[in-house]
């Protein structure tokens, strides 16, 4: 091993919007923040997400290969219709062909599956 993963940084118009969105999302709080670079971890001793503004930022194009979706999150769930409308009700939008697949406020895309047999359940308390 070379090194150990620290953040997964997230370009994007409005790092505050995009961080609110995504911990909301994945349940995570946000552990930083400045005006250019927000991060939402575990606690703010561990690796997590990272939000930097790009002001210049083009959305990816859903189906578009001009545009394409650079890089994309799956998220399990528990299921797959309750969680649509929950990231639908934190201002998600569902893309078109996409099956389950949706785009953050910042237009990156991102999936939701079905939490898989051999993931523990997921604690939706509080949710």
């Amino acid at each position: 091993m070379i090194g150990r993963r620290h953040h997964v940084v997230i370009d994007c118009p409005d790092p505050a919007a995009l961080a609110t969105f995504c911990s909301d999302l994945l349940g995570l709080p946000v552990t930083y923040r400045s005006d250019d670079f927000v991060v939402i971890a575990d606690d703010d001793t561990t690796s997590g997400f990272a939000f930097q503004r790009a002001p210049d930022h083009q959305p990816p194009c859903w189906l578009d290969p001009s545009r394409p979706q650079q890089f994309h999150l799956d998220v399990m769930v528990e299921d797959l219709d309750t969680a649509g409308t929950q990231v639908l009700a934190i201002g998600a939008r569902l893309l078109p062909d996409g099956n389950h697949v949706y785009a953050d406020p910042a237009g990156h895309p991102f999936c939701l599956i079905r939490r898989p047999g051999w993931a523990p359940p997921i604690n939706t308390a509080g949710a």
